[in-house]
């Protein structure tokens, strides 16, 4: 009777454990689960299915950051509250995509800054206000945001583009 119990209890862990990964699926278009899959096999160096740290410090290494702290890549890996395989990575981008505004807010506070209602804000009076206003980025942050910006040759951005980036993810193809 004992083994009958512990076999019907691992049957239901089974199942919680699937419709919990359902539900991350369900979070994401099939071309993003795709790319999340890419992005996860780059990381995971060794190929067992598994990011551990050996993964990341070799990721960071091939990208140039030499002398990240363990401390750091064990602090990133407790996100994941276990092993990190492509499930719990996928759950870790819902829920910080989860957080992301909607577009329509984003394009809301970006229409302040446009009273003309031409579409585009000036890169560096935007630059401006994010070095200096409420959460302050650092100069690499807004570059690394720029890096991803659609920005036109008067050095304007199409803030409607750059909404849609925020909310959707890059859709350029290398």
């Amino acid at each position: 009777m004992a083994s009958r119990k512990a076999g019907t209890r691992s049957k239901a862990a089974a199942k919680r454990v699937q419709r919990g990964s359902s539900n991350v699926f369900s979070m994401f278009e099939q071309s993003q689960i795709q790319e999340f899959k890419e992005a996860f096999s780059c990381i995971d160096q060794n190929r067992d299915g598994i990011i551990t740290k050996s993964d990341l410090k070799e990721t960071y290494s091939q990208l140039g950051k030499l002398n990240v702290k363990d401390e750091e890549l064990e602090e990133m890996l407790k996100e994941g509250k276990g092993p990190i395989n492509f499930t719990v990575f996928l759950s870790l981008f819902g829920e910080k995509l989860n957080g992301t505004d909607p577009e329509e807010s984003i394009l809301n506070a970006f229409k302040l800054f446009d009273p003309n209602g031409t579409g585009t804000v000036n890169k560096n009076e935007f630059k401006q206000l994010l070095l200096t206003q409420a959460d302050k980025f650092s100069p690499e942050e807004v570059e690394h945001m720029f890096a991803v910006t659609p920005i036109d040759v008067s050095g304007n951005i199409d803030y409607k583009s750059l909404c849609y980036i925020i909310t959707h993810g890059d859709e350029k193809e290398d």
